[in-house]
């Protein structure tokens, strides 16, 4: 499982001293303990391997933003950590569809379901997301959509 894959790299990292790599590790750990206190109240709990993609997805993107901010406004020591730390997270992601794949994908789709215009965007990206979420950037997917449907 995915979680136990992190946890023992955490423990694979602090052996070797790596600092940075540890301090990545820990963060995504406390980030996955912040999603399980969250969902102790909740009725609906998902499968472990699909929490866990999911709140190292989110730590993707975040990064990605923070990346991209730095870098423009000059600060390319902390969008260096950035990438450093988004390194570590894509390493436990699975491999993401390039944009050829993701356009195929989108053509599939909008057969099946007879999408035609706009208005059937959302269930397009619903079908789109049940379907690759964890192996889709959902942002860039969404632009896609939208050059497909007009």
């Amino acid at each position: 499982m995915l979680r136990e894959k992190i946890q023992a790299e955490t423990v694979t990292a602090m052996k070797a001293k790596d600092k940075e790599r540890t301090a990545a590790l820990r963060l995504i750990g406390a980030k996955i303990k912040d999603r399980d206190i969250e969902l102790r109240t909740s009725d609906k709990k998902p499968e472990d391997n699909e929490l866990v993609t999911d709140v190292l997805m989110k730590m993707a993107k975040q990064r990605r933003e923070s990346i991209e901010m730095y870098e423009g406004g000059g600060r390319q020591e902390l969008a260096d950590k950035e990438k450093a730390e988004l390194a570590v997270i894509e390493e436990f992601l699975p491999k993401q569809m390039s944009e050829d794949e993701t356009r195929d994908a989108i053509a599939a789709i909008k057969g099946e379901i007879g999408a035609e215009g706009m208005k059937d965007m959302g269930r397009l990206m619903g079908e789109l997301k049940s379907r690759y979420g964890a192996s889709l950037d959902m942002s860039k997917a969404s632009g896609l959509v939208k050059e497909a449907l007009s």
